[in-house]
């Protein structure tokens, strides 16, 4: 199999494609967007995304590319995630200047970034591809919110550990495909999205089935839709196999409810 992941070695991104096709020869791409193109091509058989972070929630980018591409996801894994604080050289934390990471991770370290008030945060495709341009850089006052495995890699060192603002913080991953699974097991997941009218009640309508069927809803989120301004479309997951009579029923009235309705995948939970 090719199997696909954004950003470079040592990024987490990598982690997670090694615990979830550990036989399988992996390689890097540039961003998300990459990956999604190269699945849904068959220039790869798999790729790898975050989707959810225990902290900062879910991934937009990942919901938003999932959405509109010809992929489905068939199976996820949930990593563990520490944040180091890491630079070209030892350097006093006031005298940083610039803090590069991607955006999640950013985000996972407020306080940090607050302590560092002549900071400037600058996003990056992936914790690692922050990493790699600290060390092209090479100025002690640039450090990048990686992971220890990206600090060895481009010969950095390690200015602070665990610098997120909780010390227990999980994102879960995903691997996607151009086709849909439907393995056996009792513990699955479907993932999908929908879309409702803007009339009073429309959402509850459309997610009452769930609890008449007792059908438990993991997870639900909303999304802006760009091109029309204010307006959303949910992405959620529930919890039963998409061969299930009671699921296919259930996802059936959903559909009815909605003005839009597309299943992202499902796999084992």
């Amino acid at each position: 199999m090719k199997v696909a992941y954004p950003g470079r070695e040592g990024a987490h991104s990598a982690a997670a494609c090694a615990l979830l096709f550990p036989d399988e020869h992996a390689q890097a791409l540039p961003s998300f967007s990459d990956v999604v193109a190269a699945v849904a091509s068959g220039r790869v058989d798999a790729g790898v995304l975050p989707i959810e972070s225990s902290i900062a929630g879910p991934v937009a980018e990942t919901h938003d590319l999932l959405v509109d591409s010809a992929t489905s996801v068939n199976a996820q894994a949930i990593l563990p995630i520490r944040h180091f604080l890491v630079g070209v050289a030892e350097v006093p934390l006031p005298e940083i200047r610039v803090v590069r990471s991607h955006p999640v991770a950013l985000d996972q370290c407020r306080r940090l970034l607050a302590s560092l008030p002549d900071a400037s945060a600058i996003a990056a495709g992936t914790t690692a591809d922050a990493a790699a341009q600290v060390a092209r850089d090479a100025d002690p006052t640039e450090v990048a919110i990686a992971s220890e495995r990206a600090a060895a890699l481009h010969g950095l060192v390690v200015l602070a550990a665990d610098v997120g603002d909780h010390p227990e913080a999980f994102t879960r991953f995903v691997a996607i495909s151009n086709r849909t699974e439907l393995g056996d097991g009792a513990d699955w997941r479907i993932a999908f999205s929908f879309q409702t009218d803007h009339r009073p009640g429309a959402l509850h309508r459309a997610i009452e089935p769930f609890a008449r069927h007792a059908l438990d809803l993991v997870q639900l989120t909303s999304r802006p839709i760009p091109q029309t301004p204010w307006r959303y479309r949910f992405d959620a997951v529930v919890s039963g196999h998409p061969l299930d009579p009671v699921v296919c029923e259930t996802l059936a009235e959903v559909r009815h409810q909605a003005q839009r309705f597309t299943v992202f995948g499902s796999y084992p939970a």
